[in-house]
């Protein structure tokens, strides 16, 4: 089926398109027609429904859709104020309607039904036959006749487009008035006070949301937003908007008046049946198109649904009872029998940061209902339920301030049993259903999420088959979550109880040694003051730690007491990144990577950094974050590296930390002739003041000095952007594999509030988010998401603004550079040899010229890389008796060789010997009481680097982790602890006196199975073994 587009016409052009045209006659001949007018919401999912439903393909479906653009989520319009990406709300791409054969028409309105021929007509010409119609029209906004609101700066809420032109104004605008304290209105209020804007919200009833909550329920949401800064005016209608063209001043009926410049007209909506009237098609005497039971209008070939169809007196302002009615026709047309009968007029929001909801019959009489209410004025809770005479079923009820409730009692509103407890329970009992006996105790049938009619059957069928492990996996499959969310809680519940009863463990905990989450770790060490990880491990830990915990840990302790990470108590918690300050790279070698605030670099700069590049024979490359990275230096001449760096100015990059990496820019006004703000000046001084600062992943900043937005801004953790007012702050955002656009936090804010901010948001992401997460999964995963941190960071709805940004200060405070530090202290110096016993050094990598630079050769692939290990097994050495004889394992003589003294080896941590012309890594487990001694290359991809891993035990075994990519090894046993072929070459150690030895065979029998020459040829072999290699009983190396 071909997919025609239509979006423009030039010129006086007329298109029509027949159903005998040509192109379309062959394919459709033995189709019927379905036009679709309108591609809101409910007429894109009748649209879905109908490809769902129709497996014969008896069906070709065009739809007409009057915007721009295709159907987008009209229920999450506000966001649109965040992340202003109206791709972000679309519903479904155009590849979809490609795929599945939808003929769609933007920008063009159907204007005519021809009923005798059955013929649409649209604006542009367009001609369509149908079989078929379905009128999803809508509404349209409803604009009192109050004079002056033709006045410029008067504005309606309903399109992307209505949103856009309210952002324009808003550039030109301090108070705005929303007409309206319904649903919709308090939407614009929220958006608007999100444009710093100061706003008031009218309206003409003596309550806010006057059809879905009562008068206490009004009380405790007008306390919520009027804490918030916008303010309420109830009782109030407008008499006259005046102004010199423009809005200037509102006057109301009681003689008031409010000096405004903008004004958003949300007094509520009216179907859109114009179409249906001038067809001659039957309307109600109030407006909307009168359909029956089956959908249907006045004309059997026409139905309607969503906000346009009158049902049985009643017109439906929610997109749930859309939904439904576009699956009821989309089913009949397709030979099922089924009817609409009237829907549940359960909603859940979040308005202005408050939780509001009802449900059931919430309105139901004296005579028919006993209400309990619970109002907790201090905390801004108000809850009304109501109960039959009997007590023995709820009815429906109100929910403000707390609707955690919701999904719970919405269901046992529409169930039949009688309550599972008493009345008062459901108000005074556990919260989230579980005084009920939770999720569990819920019906099959029970519809979990109202929107998309989805059961708890359905979702547990389909945990359950496709095996899924999160939850947005649950809703992409059943659509549960998707529309309004206020059923996630209870969807997220019923995926934790099947993942039990499958019996899998639904925890966070950090790792086995810690049993709480990284934010519950950082509350307690915060609130007991623990200053190193053995304080830690002692107070709610146990076991030695592992590569997971002692770097999450030690994260946690630089953010907040920001004590030097080479501190000899902090030294081997750290990765090998941390632990040496400079990105591992392949080969063991790293990376050198200098600060380069916000871009900006002197000539002498760079000439410094082209003389260090040549000396140590540095591969270099331009970043994306805007400075320039040295690759190449081995690990022993980093601390030369950084003296030069550190004397000509450099400070470290952090391009090693799970810390700030950059802060990008543009140039700003500095040269560009479209900036409107120094853009490089700021993102210095924030560069400079969120340097070294420690977080859960890495964090990238950019600033933009005009809308233009060259330097990327909206795709970082923070962004700036600026305006002619200040900045516009965005946060959360990413790039990398998964990209995340961030959302607008705040607009046209000054640098000292932006700075401001960033502090608490910052801060709060430290406190909270769990280990590598970068701040856009945080924010996904964050309860309340983008609102909740706005809440947070903008209102400081917690009370924390003034400590987060005082922890923030502390950190700024304190600021030292680690690799400053390192070059003028001799003994963290001697940290960077590569050997513990000799000053010799020797290259771990074959390296290879390519385009005037070195390289690394490249790695065999992981097929080859294991058959090298396939072929070769060596046993690790024994401890024996009589060590000039020999054993059936070991058919050559060993002896106790002196590697070194205790203190050359750091405390839980590794350092590297060399033994003829092979590398052991010695470790000094002290937690333990233990040493141990293995081959130093880590047989995954023949790196020389096991010295430098992490110690800590699984189940108590010990262990060592491979700093390049995390290969964990039993230190008794050599084994691999993931199951892996390979495995690592063990040697026994002794203690004697001060003295470090380890029990080794002659050297020319080691240097034959394990000498460095070995590994760096199978490194980059893509052969199974090495010829050149001396032969011996057994080769090469450990598997």
């Amino acid at each position: 089926m071909e997919l025609f587009v239509s979006q423009e016409i030039s010129g006086d052009m007329k298109t029509t398109r027949h159903e005998t045209d040509s192109e379309y006659s062959a394919p459709m001949l033995a189709q019927k027609t379905i036009v679709v007018i309108g591609n809101g919401m409910v007429g894109q999912r009748f649209c879905e429904k109908m490809v769902e439903f129709d497996k014969a393909k008896q069906f070709r479906i065009v739809t007409f859709c009057e915007e721009p653009r295709a159907a987008y989520d009209r229920v999450g319009l506000t966001s649109f104020f965040a992340h202003r990406d109206a791709e972000k709300l679309m519903i479904a791409r155009m590849e979809w309607y490609r795929e599945h054969g939808v003929e769609i028409h933007l920008g063009d309105r159907a204007c005519a039904i021809d009923r005798e021929q059955r013929i649409i007509r649209s604006q542009k010409g367009i001609e369509i036959k149908y079989d078929a119609a379905i009128m999803a029209t809508g509404s349209y906004p409803f604009v009192p006749p109050v004079p002056g609101f033709n006045k410029q700066g008067v504005f309606v809420y309903r399109t992307i487009e209505d949103l856009n032109h309210i952002i324009e104004y808003s550039k030109k605008s301090k108070r705005c008035a929303v007409i309206g304290g319904g649903l919709l209105g308090l939407e614009a209020a929220k958006a608007a006070f999100d444009l710093g804007l100061e706003t008031h919200v009218i309206e003409f009833a003596p309550r806010l949301m006057p059809r879905q909550i009562d008068d206490a329920g009004s009380r405790t949401l007008i306390k919520k937003i009027e804490t918030l800064g916008v303010k309420v005016h109830l009782n109030k209608s407008t008499k006259e908007v005046h102004g010199n063209g423009k809005v200037e001043r509102m006057e109301f009926n009681d003689g008031e008046t409010l000096e405004v410049e903008m004004i958003i007209v949300s007094a509520g909506i009216r179907p859109r049946d114009d179409l249906a009237k001038e067809s001659d098609i039957h309307v109600g005497p109030r407006g909307g198109i009168s359909v029956n039971d089956q959908l249907r209008t006045s004309d059997p070939d026409i139905y309607a649904i969503g906000e346009c169809a009158l049902h049985r007196g009643m017109i439906y302002g929610l997109v749930a009872p859309g939904y439904e009615m576009a699956e009821i026709v989309a089913a009949n047309l397709t030979g099922d029998e089924r009817h609409f009968t009237g829907t549940d007029l359960s909603t859940k929001l979040k308005l202005m940061g408050c939780d509001v909801a009802s449900f059931g019959d919430y309105e139901a009489p004296a005579e028919r209902a006993v209400p309990l209410t619970f109002d907790d004025t201090f905390g801004g809770v108000y809850k009304k339920l109501l109960f039959s005479l009997d007590g023995t079923k709820l009815l429906g009820g109100i929910l403000v301030g707390d609707a955690s409730e919701y999904g719970t009692f919405s269901i046992l509103a529409k169930g039949t049993q009688p309550l599972p407890c008493k009345p008062h329970e459901l108000l005074v009992g556990k919260t989230g259903g579980a005084s009920l006996g939770g999720v569990e105790s819920l019906p099959d049938d029970a519809q979990i999420c109202s929107c998309n009619n989805v059961s708890k059957a359905a979702i547990c069928h389909a945990i359950r088959e496709q095996n899924f492990d999160s939850v947005t996996d649950v809703k992409k499959c059943t659509r549960a979550g998707t529309g309004c969310g206020g059923c996630m809680p209870l969807v997220t519940d019923l995926f934790n109880a099947e993942l039990k009863k499958a019996g899998k463990a639904v925890v966070n905990h950090l790792c086995e040694h810690f049993p709480l989450s990284r934010t519950e770790l950082f509350a307690v060490v915060k609130v007991k003051q623990l200053k190193s990880f053995d304080a830690v491990l002692t107070e709610c830990g146990r076991g030695n730690g592992c590569e997971i915990c002692k770097p999450a840990v030690t994260s946690i302790l630089a953010s907040l007491w920001n004590e030097n990470i080479l501190q000899d108590e902090h030294e081997t918690l750290q990765d090998t990144n941390d632990r040496f300050l400079a990105n591992m790279q392949r080969g063991g070698l790293y990376s050198v990577v200098p600060r380069v605030p916000g871009g900006e670099i002197t000539p002498d700069k760079l000439i410094v950094l082209g003389d260090v590049a040549k000396k140590y024979g540095l591969y270099t490359k331009i970043t994306g974050g805007q400075r320039i990275d040295l690759f190449g230096a081995a690990v022993q001449d980093l601390p030369d590296i950084w003296e030069q760096l550190v004397g000509a100015g450099f400070e470290s990059g952090h391009a090693y930390g799970k810390a700030l990496r950059t802060v990008k820019s543009c140039v700003g006004t500095t040269w560009c002739r479209y900036g409107v703000q120094d853009s490089v000046g700021f993102a210095v001084r924030v560069e400079n003041r969120y340097k070294g600062v420690r977080a859960p992943h890495k964090v990238k900043m950019a600033v933009s000095g005009c809308v233009r937005e060259c330097a990327e801004a909206q795709g970082k953790d923070v962004g700036l952007v600026a305006t002619e007012k200040g900045y516009n702050l965005y946060v959360c955002g990413n790039g990398g594999a998964k990209p995340r656009h961030a959302d607008l936090l705040v607009a046209d804010i000054d640098e000292a509030t932006a700075v401001r901010f960033i502090d608490r948001f910052f801060m709060y992401y430290i406190m909270t988010a769990d280990r590598l997460t970068r701040t856009s999964v945080w924010c996904e995963k964050l309860e309340g998401g983008i609102d909740h941190i706005r809440d947070v960071v903008v209102h400081d709805k917690l009370g924390l603004g003034v400590e987060l940004e005082a922890m923030m200060q502390r950190l700024v405070d304190t600021y030292e550079c680690e690799w400053a530090a390192v070059v003028r202290d001799p003994e963290k110096r001697k940290r960077f040899s590569q050997f513990a016993n000799t000053d010799e050094t020797e290259s771990c990598i074959e390296i290879v010229p390519e385009r005037g630079q070195a390289r690394p050769e490249f790695w065999p692939n992981e097929f080859v890389s294991l058959e090298q290990f396939r072929t070769m097994s060596v046993p690790s050495v024994e401890p024996v008796e009589d060590l000039d004889a020999p054993t059936p394992d070991s058919p050559f003589a060993t002896e106790w060789i002196s590697v070194g003294k205790t203190w050359d080896f750091p405390k839980d941590g590794g350092a590297t010997i060399k033994y003829g012309a092979v590398q052991i890594a010695v470790f000094n487990f002290a937690s333990r009481g233990e040493w141990y001694a293995t081959q130093n290359m880590c047989p995954h991809k023949k790196a020389f680097v096991l010295g430098r891993g992490i110690l800590g035990d699984a189940a108590g075994t010990p262990k060592v982790a491979c700093p390049l990519h995390k290969k964990t090894f039993s230190l008794k046993t050599g084994e691999s602890l993931q199951g892996e072929e390979y495995q690592i070459r063990t040697f026994p150690v002794r203690i004697d006196g001060d003295d470090v030895l380890l029990q080794l065979p002659p050297t020319d029998v080691l240097d034959g199975e394990l000498a460095t020459e070995i590994g760096c040829r199978l490194a980059t072999s893509c052969q199974t073994n090495c010829s050149s290699t001396p032969a011996q009983p057994r080769e090469l190396l450990e598997v």
